[in-house]
C-alpha cells in the first residue's frame, strides 16, 4: 500500500467547504482567500485520487465519493481535536498523574501532608504512590516507574538529582511507660540483653544498624524482624520490644510509643528528593515535588 500524504489543513478545507457548499463562505471560516482553499481542497484530490466535490458557477455539491469520505474526515478532526485537548489539558495541570516513589515512613508521616495542599488545587489530577523499601525506590526512578522520589539513599548514583529534605537521627522505640522512656539518651552499647525488633535485611535500614553493632563488644539480639520499620514499629506497640528507628517514622503524637535519641555513636541519615537528571517533569508532578521541597521536617 503506497503512502498518501495530505495534511490537516486539506482536510479542513474539504470538511469546511462540504458543510458550507461554498468554497466562498468555506474561505471565510478558516481566514482564507477562496482561491488559497481552492487549492488545499485540489491537492487532498490528488492524494486521494478521487474526485470529492462537483464545482459549478453558483453550487459545490459532495461527489459520491465525497459523501463517503466526508465521514470519516469529520471523524479524524474530532478526534485528533481531542486528542490535541487532552494533551493541553495535561500541560495546564487540570487532568493527568504523577507517580511518586517513597520509603514507607515517609508515605505514612510527610506525603500526605503535601498531598493534602495539592489535592485541593489539582482535584483531576491522579496521585500514584509507590511506597517500598530504599532500593525499589530507587530502582522505581532509574527506570522511570515514577516522576520521583523521596528516600535516603541515591546520592551517590550517575545519573540521579538528589536534593536534601532532612537529615533525621535513630531513636529507640519503646513504650511510654518503658522505665527508660524518661531519659534524654540511650547508647548502644545498652541494647545487650534488651529484647529488640528489628528490619530484616530487605530493608535498606538494616545495613545502617548492622554497622553500628558490629563495633559493639556485646552485639544485641533481634526476637522479631519485619521487611518495613512500620511493621517494626507496630509490634514495640504490642509490647514484644523496643526498636532503632530513624525519627520520621514515629510521629511525636503516637500515645503508645516514645523515641529516645541513641548515642556513642549518634546515627544519622539523610532523607532526600530523587530525580532522574534528564527527565522533564509535567507541570503537575513539579508543583507536588515542589510542595515536598517547601516542607518545613523537623528531625
Amino acid at each position: 500500500m503506497g503512502c498518501i500524504k495530505f495534511d490537516i489543513a486539506e482536510l479542513q478545507a474539504f470538511v469546511a467547504t462540504a458543510e458550507n457548499s461554498s468554497f466562498r463562505v468555506a474561505a471565510e471560516r478558516l481566514c482564507l482567500s477562496a482561491p488559497a482553499l481552492s487549492r488545499r481542497v485540489e491537492r487532498l484530490e490528488e492524494a486521494l485520487g478521487a474526485k470529492l466535490l462537483e464545482r459549478t458557477t453558483r453550487h459545490v455539491q459532495l461527489t459520491a465519493v465525497g459523501q463517503e469520505f466526508l465521514t470519516e474526515a469529520r471523524a479524524a478532526l474530532e478526534s485528533l481535536e481531542s486528542a490535541a485537548q487532552r494533551i493541553i489539558d495535561q500541560a495546564l495541570t487540570r487532568r493527568g498523574s504523577v507517580t511518586v516513589a517513597c520509603i514507607p515512613s515517609v508515605a505514612n508521616h510527610l506525603l500526605p501532608n503535601a498531598l493534602r495542599t495539592f489535592a485541593d488545587e489539582y482535584p483531576d489530577v491522579q496521585v500514584h504512590v509507590i511506597d517500598e523499601n530504599a532500593s525499589h525506590v530507587l530502582d522505581a526512578v532509574v527506570r522511570g516507574r515514577a516522576d520521583f522520589g523521596l528516600s535516603f539513599t541515591g546520592s551517590q548514583e550517575p545519573g540521579i538529582q538528589f536534593e536534601t529534605l532532612a537529615r533525621e537521627r535513630y531513636v529507640l522505640a519503646m513504650l511510654r511507660s518503658h522505665a527508660w522512656a524518661c531519659r534524654s539518651e540511650v547508647a548502644w552499647s545498652e541494647l545487650a540483653g534488651v529484647r529488640l525488633v528489628s528490619v530484616s535485611h530487605q530493608s535498606s535500614n538494616r545495613l545502617l544498624l548492622d554497622q553500628v553493632m558490629a563495633g559493639l563488644p556485646e552485639q544485641p539480639m533481634a526476637w522479631y524482624e519485619c521487611n518495613h520499620v512500620t511493621g517494626a514499629l507496630a509490634l514495640v506497640e504490642a509490647g514484644l520490644g523496643m526498636a532503632a528507628i530513624p525519627q520520621l517514622a514515629l510521629p511525636e503524637c503516637n500515645p503508645k510509643v516514645c523515641g529516645v535519641p541513641l548515642i556513642e555513636p549518634q546515627l544519622w541519615r539523610t532523607l532526600g528528593l530523587i530525580q532522574k537528571r534528564e527527565r522533564v517533569l509535567s507541570p503537575a508532578a513539579e508543583s507536588l515535588k515542589n510542595r515536598l521541597l517547601a516542607l518545613h521536617v523537623n528531625c
